[in-house]
């Protein structure tokens, strides 16, 4: 515990450095910063970040339901040939293809189930079903870096989100209205444009507030909810088996989120001090001073990071992504967070979006899945602040890719295709807690006024992993868990070249955050 608190001591700054002297016997002015604001008068994680935190990480559940929809909605489903029905020949592996037309049906609810079985997208059309998937990531992979954007600079964290969660309803509703496959495919490109912010605006809002000792396990619980999202998608898809309704009903939580929950939310006080309104951001901070059972007093004034080393000395806080890449420091924790988050998606989605080929019930095998990732929400959420974001990374990501690699040799029959399931379970197991750290450790790599806009970058590499990840499932078994686990082993190496964040401050600009570096260095 001693270690931890000397990590605080270098940002932290001396009660001479922080205040500005009285006059005509007014108290002493103290300048801190978020952090040190929180960590001394306010709370780190007390009543009020609690209720900001569960309301907005809902968020992470609506994510969930627009984006794994598809495994319910583009699914195949089982057929069978008809009685008496000519040409039919059953063989489940070979699918209907060359079957003649009339001799073969499909099972459960007939052609309007599912895209597949309204619009014919099998055998030469089954393409048509990994393009929308495809499609569907690209438009999160541009949404991601638009409202990472806009999030930081004119929308704000809090005006971003709202944004995309009326996106969304539109959207999602209106593709339970597509009347051919095209309109689908622009209405789904649509969604994942809207979908692709969601995401990214909700995790730095419900973290920002949080104190520097209290963040990481607060960011590693972000991810329950995205599990939590899946499993009560599996429900509303056994509910909702047709695919309109289905989108219809997966559309009605954001609906609910947007009425009752959005409105109890507070925009980020670190977005209002980067922006410059200052009252805005000093009001939030009594507000959970005061919900925290804390005493704010009113001589003390919030700051940036590098203002409060300057006893108030003010300097320009806009920044961009060119800001970003000027930076030698910025631009390598950029590049490399980028390729990470590239192939932990490949992995991630990949394993997920492959229970389609299980030839098991998929209501379950998506349960099953969306189970098996709270445990490792859990498990690094308890060591994440013992060994450390980069050790642990690794360590997640080599789990994950040595059981996708063990699963790629084992073979598709009887008990070995158990066992590569098997595999499967225990590879999303690694992967979900590398997913989840990601965010956490990203979020501690870059300074407020572009952290938004690094994460969106970062999870648009993500994004293009995830259009990648149709045609890797396509593969035979064995070659596509053997690309996922390669996919873990590099990222797990990878991050090893990234510093470590544990017990460090959270930045407000880029030069607070190199200025500290250089120090670093230079104590070393």
């Amino acid at each position: 515990m001693s270690s931890h608190k000397s990590d605080l001591l270098p940002p932290l700054l001396t009660p001479v450095e922080t205040s500005i002297t009285a006059e005509h016997g007014q108290p002493q002015l103290e300048l801190l910063s978020v952090d040190q604001m929180l960590t001394k008068y306010c709370g780190e994680f007390g009543f009020w970040q609690l209720k900001h935190f569960m309301f907005t990480s809902m968020a992470w559940a609506l994510e969930a339901l627009h984006t794994m929809v598809l495994i319910f909605a583009d699914r195949e489903l089982d057929w069978a040939c008809e009685p008496g029905g000519s040409g039919c020949i059953w063989d489940l592996d070979k699918g209907v293809c060359g079957l003649e037309p009339g001799s073969w049906r499909w099972v459960e609810g007939g052609d309007g189930w599912s895209t597949v079985t309204e619009w014919g997208l099998v055998c030469g059309q089954k393409y048509k079903v990994g393009l929308v998937q495809a499609l569907f990531f690209a438009g999160c992979m541009i949404g991601s870096g638009i409202f990472g954007h806009l999030s930081d600079s004119k929308l704000g964290r809090k005006g971003s989100l709202t944004i995309v969660c009326i996106m969304n309803i539109i959207f999602g509703l209106m593709t339970s209205l597509s009347p051919n496959y095209w309109t689908y495919v622009l209405l789904r490109l649509l969604t994942g444009f809207s979908t692709g912010g969601v995401g990214v605006c909700a995790f730095v809002l419900a973290t920002e507030p949080v104190g520097p000792t209290k963040r990481g396990i607060a960011g590693m619980s972000t991810f329950y909810f995205f599990s939590l999202g899946i499993a009560l998608l599996s429900g509303i898809a056994y509910i909702f088996p047709s695919w309109r309704f289905l989108y219809i009903a997966s559309s009605i939580p954001s609906i609910i989120f947007l009425v009752f929950m959005l409105p109890f939310i507070s925009e980020s006080p670190r977005w209002y001090l980067i922006q410059g309104q200052t009252d805005q951001a000093m009001k939030i901070m009594h507000k959970i001073a005061k919900s925290n059972g804390k005493h704010l007093p009113e001589n003390v004034h919030i700051v940036l990071d590098n203002e409060a080393k300057s006893c108030g000395h003010k300097e320009s806080v806009t920044a961009s992504v060119i800001d970003v890449i000027k930076s030698p420091i910025t631009r390598k924790r950029l590049f490399l967070l980028m390729v990470i988050n590239f192939t932990s998606a490949v992995v991630y989605y990949g394993l997920n979006l492959n229970a389609t080929n299980l030839q098991t019930n998929l209501y379950l095998n998506v349960l099953f899945n969306s189970i098996a990732e709270m445990p490792a929400y859990l498990l690094t959420a308890i060591l994440i602040d013992r060994f450390g974001r980069k050790h642990l990374g690794a360590a997640t990501q080599w789990f994950s890719g040595i059981f996708c690699i063990i699963g790629s040799l084992m073979g598709s029959q009887g008990t070995w295709k158990v066992m590569r399931m098997v595999c499967g379970i225990l590879g999303i197991f690694g992967m979900a807690g590398t997913y989840n750290l990601l965010y956490v450790y990203a979020m501690e790599l870059f300074p407020t006024v572009v952290r938004n806009t690094a994460l969106g970058c970062a999870k648009q590499a993500g994004q293009f992993g995830n259009i990648l990840v149709p045609f890797v499932v396509v593969l035979d078994g064995g070659l596509s868990f053997m690309v996922f686990g390669a996919c873990g082993i590099v990222g797990g190496f990878l991050i090893f070249w990234l510093p470590e964040t544990l017990n460090k401050p959270l930045y407000d600009t880029i030069s607070g955050m190199v200025d500290e570096a250089n120090e670093s260095m230079m104590l070393e």
